[in-house]
């Protein structure tokens, strides 16, 4: 077994995790919550999307958040683009990294976007192509990596068609998303295993949802076969509204206390995160999904968190 020596969070929450979100965050909480994420030392924090605000009413303010956040030296607040429409609006703001989002499903794709993969690819060319001209770093995400709510499995044969294509329009990594929570170790390895024959490792990075209890065991078994970039959402926020039964991602508090437990370096202060996911959390008025965040909370409470 060979563990990475240290390992990127890419911090998720305000995007990922608040756009599921039935109750309306503030801009002034959102732009809180990326500040105090900020001063854990975590340096890739995702700060919203530029998408249709009839479709994704939580992000209508990104804008907004982009505007009031302050930037830690040497982060990154990347943010999702769908479109050219998005493209403009990002650069507007001041954006330098963005990310685009492709499915490995075609049936998750046309419910997803409502666009075949192929049609999804074809928009994110000129999106790519016109970022490229903006010196924007850009992302891939790839969804339903091994499981789809609509199509059952998927092989990795599909997941690399899309990987492959994204890199080829200048994505610097893709990152593979296990949407529904479905998936175990051995298909997590089995993919990472195919998909590297062709892709080197340092170009992927993994997302996963706990819906079955098996996202902090799928982390660890990527980070044995060499993944070194961990997608992660603070207090455990999120979802998605297109895969039905999909529970929040991995919690970020409980997969950095897992890489502090072995050894692996990250950046990140444990302790300002915990208090940072107790902050979202009572904004939301619930308790984190994080168990290390309750555990360690419970242990020793902050005041003003």
């Amino acid at each position: 077994m060979t563990l990475p020596k240290s390992v990127k969070l890419v911090e998720v929450g305000p995007r990922d995790g608040l756009q599921n979100e039935s109750k309306t965050v503030s801009t002034d909480v959102k732009v809180e919550l990326i500040d105090r994420l900020s001063r854990t030392g975590l340096r890739v924090i995702e700060a919203g999307s530029f998408v249709s605000p009839k479709w994704v009413p939580q992000m209508a303010d990104t804008a907004a958040v982009l505007a009031g956040i302050h930037r830690a030296p040497g982060a990154s607040y990347p943010v999702l683009v769908p479109n050219m429409r998005g493209l403009a609006d990002a650069h507007a703001a001041g954006v330098s990294e963005i990310a685009v989002f492709a499915a490995a499903s075609e049936m998750f794709s046309r419910k997803n976007i409502n666009a075949s993969i192929d049609e999804s690819l074809a928009r994110y060319e000129e999106v790519c192509a016109a970022a490229r001209t903006h010196a924007m770093a850009i992302r891939g995400y790839i969804s339903c990596v091994l499981w789809c709510p609509f199509e059952g499995a998927i092989e990795p044969a599909a997941v690399l068609r899309v990987a492959e294509r994204l890199l080829a329009m200048g994505c610097y990594e893709i990152s593979l998303g296990e949407t529904i929570g479905k998936g175990t170790p051995g298909e997590v390895q089995r993919l990472i295993s195919a998909l590297a024959h062709t892709i080197p490792r340092e170009q992927l990075a993994v997302h996963f949802h706990d819906t079955y209890g098996q996202a902090l065991t799928n982390v660890f078994a990527a980070l044995e076969l060499g993944i070194a970039a961990v997608d992660s959402s603070v207090a455990g926020l999120g979802g998605c509204p297109y895969a039905p039964g999909a529970t929040g991602n991995v919690a970020t508090e409980d997969v950095l206390y897992m890489l502090n437990g072995l050894g692996i370096h990250t950046g990140v202060d444990l302790a300002t995160l915990v208090d940072t996911g107790r902050f979202v959390s009572d904004k939301l008025g619930r308790p984190p999904a994080s168990r290390a965040n309750t555990a360690l909370y419970r242990q020793s409470p902050r005041e003003n968190a």
